[in-house]
């Protein structure tokens, strides 16, 4: 785990990295008077090193995958709050009028 988080700061330092010498590109064609039209491709290359190492340290960092049985006790809520005064529940309905009074056309 120490390994694969390692990897993920590396990754994360590489981005900021690639960030900063776009910044840097973009204030060199602002003294050349030059228009900015993509980053160089070395900056592209290290982006997609980058977020390939903070994608594999997401993945093993957290640990091993268990599998989820649907048929186990311990996947279910048992029992609920004893005060349910304070349960609320926000839906997209109350964005709708309680009355309409519209009428069909026939």
């Amino acid at each position: 785990m120490a390994l694969a988080l390692t990897v993920g700061v590396f990754g994360a330092l590489v981005i900021f990295h690639a960030a900063y010498s776009t910044i840097q590109y973009k204030s060199l064609l602002k003294i050349t008077e030059e228009e900015f039209s993509a980053p160089p491709f070395n900056v592209v290359i290290e982006l997609f090193v980058g977020l390939v190492l903070c994608f594999w340290a997401a993945l093993t960092v957290p640990g091993k995958f268990l599998s989820i049985h649907p048929q186990s006790d311990e996947n279910r809520i048992v029992s609920l709050p004893a005060n349910l005064d304070f349960m609320i529940f926000n839906h997209r309905g109350k964005v709708f009028p309680l009355e309409t009074d519209l009428k069909l056309k026939h």
